[in-house]
């Protein structure tokens, strides 16, 4: 958690020094840091303290730095940074800034470096004779390519793709109310018709 991580920007000063140990391989070279400062005077950028630090590589970086640095090669390089003092025979203190590098790479800025990726062991459970994986082609078709209208020659042409055919959903429709019944009420009693009143007729 509390380790202090650097990136120095120098020059490869020693030429790297390679061991193959019991917990793998390793690797040293010296790296020189040189500030740069403008000097109004000579209207000209002079070279300013040099501080050395020993870079130490594990490993895969170790072979990869052991097959590509060189004395002068400009580099960058991301690690712990480690200070010691210690005393030795003939000197009161006697200290060193050591980095211990994770990632180092060639600084561009000040010329060009050529990438080879390194070989790596076949992944656990995979048979000796199972095909690799090739390469992707990321390289732009240049003319000829297939396809018409604006975007034609920007690249191979990819048909959409087809989503899974839609399944039809049956919708349940309710079922139309039944019509209301009629239902008869009690017969209705006819009214009794009011008798009729006979007039009196006189006899002769």
């Amino acid at each position: 958690m509390n380790e202090t991580m650097v990136c120095a920007v120098g020059n490869v000063a020693t030429q790297p020094v390679y061991r193959d140990l019991a917990a793998g391989a390793s690797a040293r070279f010296r790296l020189a840091v040189t500030s740069r400062y403008w000097d109004r005077e000579k209207a000209t950028w002079t070279d300013g303290h040099t501080n050395f630090f020993t870079v130490w590589a594990n490993r895969q970086l170790a072979t990869n730095a052991m097959a590509s640095l060189n004395v002068g090669d400009p580099v960058m390089v991301q690690g712990r940074l480690k200070v010691r003092t210690e005393q030795r025979e003939g000197q009161q203190n006697w200290t060193s800034a050591d980095i211990d590098a994770v990632a180092i790479g060639h600084d561009i800025s000040r010329g060009t470096s050529a990438f080879r990726r390194s070989g790596r062991p076949d992944p656990a459970g995979a048979g000796a004779g199972a095909p690799t994986r090739p390469e992707p082609d990321w390289e732009t078709p240049v003319g000829g390519a297939t396809g018409t209208g604006a975007g034609a020659g920007a690249g191979p042409e990819f048909e959409p793709e087809q989503g899974p055919t839609p399944v039809p959903v049956p919708v349940s429709v309710p079922a139309p109310a039944p019509a209301p019944v009629a239902v008869p009420g009690p017969a209705a009693k006819p009214k009794p018709k009011p008798a009729r009143r006979r007039e009196p007729v006189a006899v002769t």
